[in-house]
């Protein structure tokens, strides 16, 4: 596998980094795959070619994190497959491109032109300054315009937006972009949106913690339990004293799982009860009935029983006349 610069030669030795690759493409690249990558530039320099498996005892990398490490920087587009090996991207050409491209908005100082409102680029300022310490990279301006008109999101939620994913060390363009997505498909637009969607987030976790608790799951609940959760409280609007209920309800049966406790909730539901007094009424009638039933089965089976115990004295009694109706003859 052979490593190569687009016809890119330098005059020193020194392995040249541009520093849009520390502002757009650093924060996102995790540990070892970052280290490849560095060694592939090196490579690259000389036009050397390399096995994976050395290439993995050099630098004291398992040969699957290479392997992993190369289609990461593939999807990424730092690097380009060809026949004989791979392509370093030039990362200046590239952002150029996407910055004058026609179908793309353009850089940073363009952007702020034509900002709606002062409001709007000052946020976009503070941003620069607060979270990349003044060298935002310029495709981060592209995306945050475009935010603002896809999603609709105010100057206060947008800084938010930041503010939250740098808290959570989490500063690269899939984790931020993917949260700015689940703000906007729940419509969240004011600071008072997010006010209110970040105590529901607060009351969800609770919720999925103490059900896991009680049910004893230390080991924590699975995606698809979650999913259930969230929509016994987002859809359903219940909260823990109605979801406890139905908990309390799996000491009737062996090995309950949560597509059990789902269908006691949803049939709640679909009765439009609402509060844990409707809830406890409709159990209440629904054993009573279930117990009227059983009675009603049981008089019948008893009534049934009776009947063919007559019919068989009849029929013995038949018997019994046609006998001597016999020896009478």
């Amino acid at each position: 596998m052979k490593f190569e610069q687009n016809e890119k030669s330098l005059l020193f030795s020194e392995t040249a980094i541009p520093d849009i690759f520390f502002a757009e493409h650093l924060p996102q690249i995790p540990g070892d795959y970052l280290k490849i990558y560095l060694y592939m530039i090196f490579l690259s320099k000389y036009n050397k070619e390399v096995k994976l498996n050395d290439l993995s005892k050099k630098l004291s990398v398992p040969l699957k994190s290479i392997q992993e490490s190369i289609k990461f920087l593939e999807d990424n587009n730092l690097i380009i497959k060809k026949t004989t090996g791979y392509v370093m991207v030039d990362l200046q050409e590239k952002t150029l491109h996407e910055l004058y491209s026609p179908n793309l908005t353009a850089s940073a100082k363009s952007v702020e032109k034509t900002s709606k409102n002062k409001s709007r680029a000052r946020a976009i300022e503070h941003i620069n300054n607060m979270y990349f310490q003044g060298i935002m990279g310029p495709s981060w301006y592209n995306d945050i315009d475009l935010w603002f008109t896809k999603y609709g999101f105010d100057e206060q939620v947008m800084i938010a937006l930041f503010d939250y994913c740098y808290n959570r060390s989490a500063m690269h363009r899939n984790y931020v972009k993917a949260v700015a997505e689940a703000w906007g498909n729940h419509q969240i637009k004011t600071w008072t949106d997010l006010e209110n969607y970040s105590q529901q987030e607060d009351k969800l976790l609770k919720i999925k913690k103490l059900i896991a608790k009680k049910l004893g799951k230390h080991n924590g609940l699975t995606q698809y339990e979650e999913a259930y959760i969230e929509s016994w409280v987002l859809n359903y609007g219940y909260d823990m004293n109605i979801i406890e209920i139905a908990l309390k309800r799996t000491t009737l049966k062996q090995n309950p799982n949560f597509e059990y406790i789902n269908n006691i909730i949803k049939d709640w539901h679909e009765h439009n009860l609402k509060t844990p007094e409707e809830i406890n009424s409709f159990i209440e009638q629904r054993t009573k009935q279930a117990k009227d039933v059983k009675n009603l089965k049981q008089s019948v089976s008893k009534a049934n029983y009776e009947q063919r115990k007559y019919d068989n004295l009849d029929f013995l009694y038949a018997n019994n006349n046609f006998e001597k109706g016999d020896s009478n003859v």
